[in-house]
């Protein structure tokens, strides 16, 4: 049991602080603004508490980091001049695992191939106080539902999945590393308040809908920037029939609506699943303030009154589905998918069904999934589509193991990759993939962007629950749907598939034998942090030179992009995630996934201080060598997708002053204010077409950049002729002073 004392103490001054805020806001309040009120930094009489427009401070109760963004995150630590993290704070070791041949075996190549990274944050967790979690102990945001989150309690995570603890009734926001190192060196944490979207659901769901059909419907319905800028609660008598990890799996793909976060409200099924995980002694903290612990009756009776947004599900009705693919928000219902597959000519056979993952990898998902290949079995029926199975932490795989589900999948032939992100991100060594022939796999992660899993542009990927990925796994088709199809076994008769049956947990309970968690020296201040100085892996940050108060002129243009931009296109996962602690290196993958407006390219933009086409990283050193400061261009929801603040340092690093564009996802957008660039959008988003590919910037009045007050840039096109750009921006005062000092980081060191 973590961080008892602490969660004693949100629970005490709950209480006092939602009444505060009852007055103060004059009308009854939803669970979101209940845990938000509680967790303010300091008040201000005079705050407004607006929606969608206030920055409020915030003291979130913990951080969590994966190793993959923890490497930069506690690099920059490193340079905040602490001695140890402000709030309990934890490194879980799960991306940098590639899923090839099996767990072990993978494990041990991990081991191997990462041991100066592994090494370096065990001994920086161990020096700066922050709990350990070694490669093979699970993925993040499953261990942290497991061991961390707790109802009503507030805590950031530098992944945007972080969010799945909003299944145990915690407000858990994806945030950049820089967001968490302001936290960890004692400071609060700025964020815009959340609007409210509220999601009623009502019925049960029964026969092959499972909760992932839930968020699968909703992204249809809100698409990947319904979201932003916005808490997702859900409500209603449908909510009391989720299992807490269900709850877990619909807030996690929440991500992929653009959310702020998601949560649920406190229940008994969260009280069960606390009690599993051994900490009954929380579950008895949370039963006294359970009055607390979700939203007021009059929010519940009239909704509309104090959700920006309501949407309605009735989870009797709900049918199975699968979005995709290349972006997580085409939704089709199975019953649909045969027509829309072959009006749309995606490939109906399916190479690959992958389940598991951060969102999909409970006992319940597992068990359930298990029933299908044992009938599968029993009805004499193999898999004709490879079939994987990723963990999502080595509790839940010991306990499966224990309870016969992978002999259920050893049947099918299936491959137990390691308790790790592997395929999810990208880090999956798929064979035949360089190839980049056209394909179909069907998967229970989130994401299924192009390239995402296996780094072939031509695999369509879609998103379905894992019972449902099973069953397409065995019939090997696209088309196949279980609710009416039959599948011929190997004696040539028509077998149908049952439903899916399964437990919300497990009736013996948790094996949980040595789970990979070390707790970190008492006294770190003799410990070394282990860097080597010839590495190419690891490299210690210098402090980013501030560009200045004056109107910065002569601006050239990168890149234009077109269309999606997603975190994976400005700095791509995969083979580049060695590169994480190494921010020279990683910055040669910047932007190279962007598709260049004016050729249709990807990687390949005009310098134009020589006017021949390059690699982006490539002219933007050059520029970078030359002192131009560069703009990027860009299109709707720039950004979208993970939280890896790479995006945001590479440009930073090599020089880009300031990106422009008609839209920005939640996170990229704190990313850049936070290392010290100017994230712009246009006033009037037709002058995205105004921009040219010989344009010369020029800022107009970035010598009175305040808040409120709108930039302009002016272009100077090749022909002579100019056009004036209004851009507006967010930035309030202190981040204004953030681009002033060069960086938030620059302005911590400076306050130190």
């Amino acid at each position: 049991m973590f961080d008892l004392k602490m969660i004693k103490k949100c629970y005490e001054r709950m209480p006092d602080n939602i009444l505060k805020a009852k007055k103060k806001i004059g009308h009854p309040l939803s669970l979101t603004e209940k845990i938000l009120f509680n967790h303010l930094s300091i008040v201000n009489e005079d705050e407004s508490f607006k929606r969608g427009s206030s920055y409020v401070n915030f003291d979130p109760d913990r951080v969590a980091m994966q190793d993959a963004t923890a490497q930069m995150a506690l690099l920059q630590f490193m340079m905040a001049g602490k001695n140890k993290v402000a709030v309990p704070s934890t490194v879980h070791c799960d991306h940098l695992i590639q899923a090839k041949t099996s767990a072990d075996t993978d494990l041990v190549s991990a081991l191997s191939a990462n041991n100066e990274v592994f090494d370096f944050l065990e001994s920086v967790s161990n020096k700066y106080g922050l709990g350990f979690w070694k490669p093979g102990a699970g993925i993040i945001h499953q261990v942290i539902l497991e061991n961390y989150a707790f109802p009503g309690g507030m805590m950031i995570g530098t992944d945007s999945h972080t969010v799945n603890a909003g299944g145990l009734g915690m407000i858990a926001v994806g945030v950049g590393g820089a967001d968490a190192v302001d936290v960890m060196a004692g400071m609060p944490w700025e964020l815009k308040l959340p609007k409210l979207i509220g999601v009623k659901l009502s019925g049960s769901l029964s026969g092959w809908a499972s909760p992932k059909d839930v968020i699968l419907k909703l992204a249809g319905i809100l698409t990947v920037k319904g979201g932003t800028g916005s808490v997702v609660e859900y409500f209603g008598d449908g909510v009391k029939t989720l299992s807490c990890t269900g709850k877990g799996t619909i807030c996690n793909m929440g991500a992929e609506i653009g959310a702020t976060t998601s949560i649920f409200s406190y229940d008994s099924k969260m009280e069960d699943y606390l009690r599993a995980t051994g900490r009954s002694e929380l579950a008895n903290l949370a039963n006294d303030v359970k009055d607390h612990l979700g939203p007021d009756k009059e929010v519940v009776e009239n909704p509309k009154n104090f959700f920006d947004e309501v949407v309605e599900i009735d989870l009797s009705q709900l049918e199975p589905h699968l979005n995709g693919p290349f972006t997580p928000d085409k939704a089709t219902p199975i019953s649909k998918m045969k027509e829309n597959a072959l009006k749309n000519s995606w490939p109906i056979s399916v190479e690959v069904g992958l389940i598991g993952s951060c969102t999909n990898s409970s006992y319940e998902d597992i068990s359930r999934s298990a029933s299908i290949a044992k009938q599968a079995s029993l009805k004499g029926l193999k898999a004709k589509a490879d079939f994987t199975i990723t963990p999502g932490s080595e509790q839940v795989r010991q306990t499966i193991q224990r309870d016969g589900y992978v002999d259920d999948f050893n049947k099918l032939g299936a491959k137990v990759f390691a308790n790790a992100c592997g395929p999810c991100i990208g880090q999956w060594s798929r064979e035949g993939a360089k190839k980049e022939e056209k394909n179909t796999i069907v998967h229970s992660f989130n994401r299924n962007f192009s390239k995402r899993a296996d780094g072939n542009p031509n695999t369509h990927a879609f998103v379905g629950s894992p019972e449902l990925v099973t069953a397409i796994a065995i019939s090997g088709s696209l088309s196949f749907n279980p609710l009416k199809d039959h599948l011929i076994n190997e004696e040539g008769e028509e077998v149908m598939l049952d439903p899916p049956s399964g437990f919300e947990l497990p009736q013996n309970g948790f094996k949980s034998d040595n789970l990979g968690y070390q707790e970190p020296a008492a006294d770190g201040s003799k410990i070394d942090v282990k860097i080597d100085k010839n590495s190419d892996r690891l490299q210690l940050l210098e402090p980013f030179t501030p560009w200045g108060t004056e109107n910065l002129k002569n601006i050239r243009l990168l890149i234009k992009t077109k269309g999606k931009c997603t975190t994976d296109h400005i700095s791509m996962a995969g083979p580049w995630l060695k590169y994480r602690g190494h921010l020279d290196n990683i910055s040669n993958n910047m932007l190279t996934g962007a598709v260049n407006y004016y050729n249709d390219k990807v990687n390949s933009v005009k310098n134009l201080l020589n006017g021949n086409y390059a690699p982006v990283p490539d002219v933007q050193r050059d520029y970078k060598f030359n002192n131009i400061p560069t703009i990027v261009v860009g299109d709707e929801n720039y950004g979208e997708g993970s939280s890896r603040e790479h995006a945001a340092m590479e440009p930073r690093f090599l020089g880009v002053l300031a990106v422009l564009v008609r839209s920005f996802a939640r996170i990229h957008e704190t990313n850049l204010k936070k290392q010290g660039m100017l994230a712009l959008t246009f006033q009037d988003k037709s002058d995205y077409d105004k921009i040219q590919e010989h344009d010369i910037f020029n800022f107009q009045n970035l010598n009175e950049f305040s808040e409120g007050n709108l930039l302009v840039l002016q272009l100077t096109h090749e022909d002579g002729t100019k056009d004036l750009i209004k851009c507006n921006h967010t930035y309030n005062k202190s981040q204004i002073q953030w681009f002033n000092a060069g960086s938030a980081l620059n302005l911590i060191r400076s306050q130190s």
